[in-house]
């Protein structure tokens, strides 16, 4: 099985996937469909994603918990991160547990956190209902920009309440 269509090794293949590697991680899915784009044949190319996947090279699972911690550090929401995982190909099943990994009270920090950073103090109505628009379009859900809205003016409230008694 070393040849295969044009003359293309499975150890070459192999080759290829590795020095890929060397450049970003990346699922399974997405190493079989770049090899094939840089002109390895579709069974070598299955085939070397299998072999990386069993040294280890290639761990879904593992990437789909880089992708979550990355972007939520990034302050995006479980939607944002859920449709990055899907582009990604990581299957379902494993792109579930790896949003499940991730607590919610971090989601929720971010959300506060990307508001703290957005409204800087302000209260006012109108910029409130921008950021908390932008908390959505990042993949929080209406609910958790509610809720970070809530969070974030209390926090204002206490701090308010501190800068008083000085």
């Amino acid at each position: 099985m070393l040849e295969s269509n044009g003359g293309k090794t499975l150890e070459s293949t192999k080759q290829r996937a590795l020095k890929i590697l060397g450049n970003r991680q990346m699922s399974a899915k997405e190493m079989e469909k770049r090899l094939i784009q840089k002109g390895e044949p579709e069974e070598n190319a299955g085939e070397a994603v299998r072999w990386l996947e069993k040294i280890g090279a290639v761990n879904d699972t593992e990437f789909a918990g880089a992708i979550c911690r990355h972007y939520s550090a990034k302050g995006y929401g479980p939607s944002r991160i859920k449709d990055e995982l899907y582009k990604r190909g990581i299957p379902r099943e494993l792109r579930d547990d790896a949003l499940a990994a991730i607590k919610d009270t971090a989601m929720d920090g971010a959300a506060v956190q990307y508001l703290n950073k957005k409204l800087r103090g302000s209260t006012d109505k109108d910029d409130i209902r921008r950021a908390a628009d932008a908390l959505c379009r990042r993949g929080f859900g209406y609910e958790n920009a509610r809720l970070a809205v809530a969070r974030y003016l209390e926090k204002l409230e206490n701090t308010e309440e501190f800068d008083m008694m000085d």
